[in-house]
């Protein structure tokens, strides 16, 4: 009989990641659905909302000529905050299986068990963060930050997903129940896309929301995207609305995992 080579705990964090990353990922693209949902939805949003709301460059103080310029980048983190709430599901899945209870009794570190399952998350982000820009370039969208520029876009982007993907997880491991998943990440991620830059500048809209904007993470990961895609970016602030945006993500990814014991503890 043939032995199965399980990851032992003394092989470590990295090695436990990689096979958790792994199996995550080959199970998102052996579903074609998916897939298809994954980098049809990114694209839909940029189209319609560039087409809906294309005439507020005209109002006075709105600081773009091109809508389809100022919105390809917050449309990049909009599809990261969106597919990241979905995160959760996945850990909901294997619960109902036992899947989940077999994988904490195993050696497999908690650490890496959780970010196995975000970098799987990071790339679908990544993905999605070319096909927009792919298709915001082809609507008419041009930057002038160059590789530098795209390259900060990706990583804040991935930051988001992360980030909320985390907090989606942490929500699943508490709740157990994808109803209650479905619904916490509708009431964070909507008020969150619109208490933004997303979709207007700062300038033209009402002061609260500029203000609330101030200590939304997705607005951070769009300031400093936008920034970095300029002729001339300012640096510091894409320095500390990145660093920010690390933060949150470091802070809700030891939560998330810390949710490992609540559950254990609970079933």
């Amino acid at each position: 009989m043939t032995a199965i080579a399980v990851p032992q705990a003394s092989s470590g964090f990295l090695t436990h990641t990689r096979y958790i990353a792994g199996r995550w990922l080959r199970a998102s693209y052996r579903q074609p659905v998916l897939i298809a949902f994954t980098l049809v939805q990114p694209a839909i949003w940029l189209l319609l909302f560039g087409q809906v709301f294309q005439g507020v460059v005209r109002i006075p103080g709105f600081g773009d000529s091109s809508y389809i310029a100022f919105l390809t980048p917050g449309i990049v983190m909009m599809t990261a905050l969106m597919t990241s709430g979905w995160s959760g599901t996945s850990f909901i899945v294997d619960m109902d299986r036992g899947v989940m209870d077999r994988l904490l009794a195993s050696p497999v570190s908690r650490g890496g068990l959780m970010a196995g399952q975000l970098i799987s998350n990071a790339t679908t982000t990544l993905i999605q963060t070319i096909l927009v820009f792919a298709i915001g370039m082809a609507a008419g969208a041009r930057y002038d930050g160059g590789a530098v520029g795209y390259l900060v876009t990706a990583g804040v982007s991935m930051l988001v997903g992360i980030g909320f993907g985390s907090l989606s997880n942490a929500v699943a491991l508490l709740t157990r129940q994808q109803e209650a998943l479905i619904g916490i990440s509708q009431f964070v991620s909507l008020p969150l896309t619109f208490m933004s830059s997303i979709m207007i500048d700062p300038k033209v809209a009402p002061h609260w929301v500029a203000v609330a904007a101030r200590f939304n993470p997705v607005d951070w990961a769009t300031i400093a995207a936008r920034q970095s895609l300029t002729a001339d970016p300012d640096w510091s602030s894409v320095a500390h609305h990145s660093a920010y945006l690390l933060a949150f993500a470091l802070i809700v990814g030891w939560i998330s995992t810390r949710a490992f014991r609540t559950y254990q503890r609970s079933v």
